[in-house]
C-alpha cells in the first residue's frame, strides 16, 4: 500500500467506514439489521436471490420517496410516511419476484411482506433531520449492496452445507451434508455468527494494517 493512500485512509477511517455499507460497516455484520429474513427465509441461493430482488426494489425507492414526501408533509408523521411508502414498493416487489422466478407461491412465507416494517428499509425515520434526496439515493444503494452480499453469501453457504447443492444444482464432490442444521433457523443463527466473527476480524485486520502502514511511513 502506498504511503499517501495509507495516511489518507488512517486519518479518515471513521468517515470512510460510516459511508462504506458493504465491507467496513455492513448493516448486518456491524448493526444486526435484517436478521429475520436472513436466518429464516434465506435457506438457499434461490431464496436469497428472491430477497435480493425485493430489497433492491423496496429499499432505495422507499428511502428516496419518503425523503421527498417528508419535505412536503409534517415531519412528525415520518414513521407513517416511511411505512406507507414501503407498503407501496412491496406491491411492486411482490409481483416482480413472482414474474422473475416464475412461481405462484413464494417460499419466503411471511418474511417477504415483513420487509415492509424491516428496520433495514424504514429505520431512517428515527432521525429527526430531514434527508436530502441525493443522500437517500446513495445510501440506499450502498445498504442494498451490503445486504444483498450477505444474503447471497448466507443463502449459498446454507444450501451447500445442508443440501449439497447451490442454486438447486447438486454438488457431486460432497458425499454427505456437512451441516444439515444449516437449513433451520437455529443453524442460520449459528452460521451467521461465524460469518460475522470472521467478517469483523477481517475488518479489524484491515484497519490495523492501514494504521501500521501509515505509522511505518511516518
Amino acid at each position: 500500500m502506498k504511503l499517501k493512500k495509507a495516511l489518507y485512509l488512517s486519518e479518515n477511517m471513521d468517515r470512510i467506514a460510516r459511508r462504506d455499507r458493504v465491507f467496513l460497516n455492513n448493516p448486518v455484520v456491524m448493526q444486526g439489521m435484517g436478521l429475520a429474513p436472513l436466518v429464516v427465509a434465506a435457506t438457499t441461493g434461490r431464496n436469497a436471490l428472491m430477497l435480493c430482488v425485493a430489497v433492491l426494489i423496496m429499499l432505495t425507492p422507499t428511502r428516496v420517496i419518503a425523503a421527498v414526501l417528508s419535505r412536503a408533509a409534517v415531519y412528525r408523521f415520518r414513521a407513517l410516511t416511511y411505512c406507507l411508502t414501503s407498503s407501496l414498493t412491496y406491491i411492486a416487489a411482490y409481483y416482480a419476484v413472482r414474474a422473475l422466478f416464475d412461481v405462484e407461491y413464494l417460499q419466503l412465507g411471511i418474511y417477504l411482506p415483513m420487509l415492509v416494517v424491516e428496520p433495514l428499509i424504514i429505520k431512517r425515520y428515527e432521525r429527526p433531520q430531514k434527508e436530502r434526496v441525493s443522500v437517500a439515493f446513495k445510501k440506499g444503494l450502498r445498504i442494498t449492496c451490503g445486504y444483498a452480499l450477505i444474503l447471497l453469501l448466507m443463502g449459498c453457504l446454507r444450501e451447500v452445507l445442508a443440501a449439497r447443492a447451490i442454486f438447486g444444482m447438486p454438488l457431486e464432490g460432497l458425499p454427505w451434508a456437512l451441516l444439515p442444521i444449516a437449513s433451520l433457523p437455529a443453524g442460520g443463527f449459528i452460521l451467521l455468527g461465524v460469518v460475522c466473527a470472521v467478517w469483523r476480524s477481517a475488518v479489524n485486520a484491515y484497519k490495523k494494517h492501514v494504521n501500521m502502514e501509515a505509522k511505518r511511513g511516518v
